[in-house]
């Protein structure tokens, strides 16, 4: 279509961080996934606008712009929409006896039990040490464990002490508590420091894992990792809310055009884009939801019938920046560098915290972080 346009790629294994340092220098090239750390009301230092909200909403799902849009305007397009939920190997689920898809947290350590009893399989392996795997957990406590797309912008950024145990197996406390037993109870990998995340993925194919914790995406990798492609299935997180299930879902990573780059380039890059998120089949093909308004789920997903899709709701205006400033302020790092699901794994493997103890430590260091922008929890 564009047969004087060249593509080059570069990949990059610590992509947020890396990313996040090369963007004040001007020179990354002329698109990039925009890093989770870049605050909304700087978007456009470094980023070309796309468009209007409006405009762009005519053709993709609006409520999958909300990233990276201010002033009304999108400055970055994502790539797919992932849906957040748990990769799994059938065939080990029905030699272990597991009849049904857990549906709580209990169900789901049940179920890793009969795994363990009675197959050779790891039954949930973390990825710890590949590092960016961990913050997968963090999608986790948002829309999916509560049913609410209003739950980051209230009940994070403005509730009193989110972390903490509702006592009826949902919100952030019923995932990451999830991850602490399993880890406690020796129903992960015995050694996460030398996880493989490679080779994870053949691993679960051949039913030598029985699930992992990642989004949508990773299916369609798991499928192509062996010759069992028909043995992975996605389940939903097992959180139930007031008798429902739900699936956190929203944008992947989202391509941003250097607003450095020349005219020609921003051209290029536009139309490249475009062709990427509207005619390329990736997201589909690589086990997401493409943000094109219409467009069909891929097979892998059919067992998420039912299962009913959250997503977040963006600021009010005025407070775009805030849930940013007080992640990073409270340098739990969700969403960006796993600090929770990390300290999670190290504190269980060790057993130097208490879940109850960790959770102190994150409800603090949120407080501190919500006052420190104006924020009175309530």
């Amino acid at each position: 279509m564009y047969p004087n346009i060249n593509i080059e790629y570069e990949g990059i294994t610590d992509y947020a961080n890396d990313v996040t340092m090369r963007l004040s220098t001007g020179d990354w090239g002329d698109i990039c996934m925009i890093p989770p750390t870049v605050d909304k009301s700087e978007l456009k230092n470094y980023f070309i606008s796309f468009g209007s909200r409006d405009d762009l909403g005519t053709v993709y799902e609006k409520d999958m712009l909300n990233n990276y849009a201010y002033d009304s305007q999108v400055y970055g397009i994502p790539s797919m929409s992932n849906v957040q939920g748990i990769v799994y190997n059938k065939a080990v689920f029905e030699k272990a006896g597991v009849k049904e898809l857990p549906k709580t947290p209990d169900e789901f350590l049940e179920a890793l039990q009969k795994i363990d009893d009675n197959t050779d399989a790891i039954p949930l392996y973390t990825n710890f040490s590949a590092g960016w795997t961990m913050t997968a957990w963090d999608a986790y406590i948002d829309g999916g464990a509560t049913g609410d797309a209003d739950f980051v912008n209230k009940g994070l950024v403005k509730g009193k002490d989110p972390f903490s145990d509702r006592g009826n197996g949902t919100g952030p406390y019923a995932v990451y508590s999830t991850l602490y037993e399993a880890v406690k109870r020796g129903l992960t990998e015995e050694d996460p420091t030398t996880t493989d995340w490679e080779g994870s993925k053949g691993m679960l194919n051949n039913g030598e894992i029985g699930c992992m914790v990642l989004g949508s995406w990773v299916s369609v990798q798991a499928q192509a990792a062996g010759s069992h492609p028909d043995d992975i299935g996605y389940m939903a997180f097992p959180i139930t809310v007031d008798g429902k299930q739900y699936a956190a879902a929203g944008p992947d990573y989202c391509y941003g055009i250097n607003c450095n780059s020349s005219k020609d380039e921003q051209i290029a890059s536009m139309c490249y884009v475009k062709w990427l998120v509207e005619k390329s089949g990736f997201a589909q093909e690589q086990g997401g939801l493409s943000v094109v308004s219409g467009d069909k789920y891929p097979d892998v997903l059919s067992s998420l019938e039912g299962v009913e899709l959250v997503v977040n709701a963006p600021a009010a205006a005025g407070e775009e920046d805030l849930w940013n400033n007080i992640n990073n302020d409270s340098e739990l790092g969700i969403n960006a560098f796993g600090a929770i699901p990390s300290g999670i794994v190290e504190a269980a493997t060790s057993g130097t915290k208490t879940m109850e103890e960790l959770v102190d430590e994150w409800n603090k260091k949120w407080t501190d972080a919500q006052k420190a922008n104006g924020v009175t929890p309530q």
